[in-house]
């Protein structure tokens, strides 16, 4: 069951919930305004075998990350062979599908955030996470997937990696999804906290005071999206709320 913690900050699990169903395509709504997001959503999609139905929003910037499987994404006529670890991006009025032609699921997480005038930029919309290159900030990493880069102002992509322990609360002038992709560990808001592990999904809204407590032995990565589109370094600690 979803558990909410102090300011409306929301942990559940990918797989919570009856998913919508549609042909070889499940939905599990994990984050929307249904449950206290005000513009970005958190979803997680599950393509059996075969062709999916096509999918896509006139009204949205869709960023999408693929957790498991090989598949094709079809985004209008352009095709691209994707694996695990790569982020995609699709505009607003761009109609996309999956073609799964192996015995096993593909999986994605997925974010929508309103429409923007946007860029024009014409860059391939698929970037894998190896391709990025480690920004450091304080003791651990992010990698930018999605940016302005491959044509999204609004709205930004990117998988961050947390060593063990907690750092210093803090909080940003933007509303935000997490997904947890490995480790364990607790997700602080203020004074309330609940644990955390592979599969996590969590909304933090806008200027929630919040930490991420890596409670075990290794690496704690996650994969974040906000809106308005910013960088993952730029924080302020609790105390400047006050000071």
């Amino acid at each position: 069951m979803a558990v909410v913690l102090e300011g409306g900050c929301r942990v559940s699990r990918m797989n919570e919930g009856d998913p919508s169903v549609s042909g070889t395509l499940g939905i599990w709504n994990q984050i929307g305004k249904a449950n206290g997001a005000e513009a970005i959503s958190l979803r997680v999609l599950e393509f059996g075998p075969g062709t999916s139905p096509e999918l896509g929003d006139a009204e949205h910037d869709e960023v999408l990350y693929l957790l498991e499987g090989n598949c094709t994404i079809v985004i209008d006529r352009n095709r691209y062979e994707l694996e695990p670890e790569i982020g995609v991006y699709v505009r607003p009025g761009r109609r996309w599908r999956v073609e799964n032609f192996r015995p096993d699921v593909v999986r994605f997480v997925s974010s929508q955030c309103p429409q923007t005038a946007g860029s024009q930029n014409q860059a391939s919309p698929v970037v894998r996470l190896s391709d990025r290159r480690a920004l450091p900030t304080a003791d651990r990493w992010y990698r930018v997937l999605v940016d302005h880069e491959v044509g999204s102002e609004q709205v930004t992509q990117f998988v961050g990696s947390i060593p063990p322990g907690r750092a210093p609360d803090h909080f940003h002038e933007y509303e935000e999804v997490l997904f947890i992709l490995r480790g364990e560990g607790r997700m602080w808001a203020g004074d309330t906290n609940t644990p955390i592990a592979p599969g996590s999904c969590i909304y933090l809204p806008k200027r929630q005071v919040h930490c991420v407590e890596n409670t075990g032995s290794g690496e704690l990565r996650l994969l974040g999206v906000f809106y308005p589109a910013g960088s993952p370094a730029v924080r302020y600690e609790a105390t400047d709320e006050h000071g």
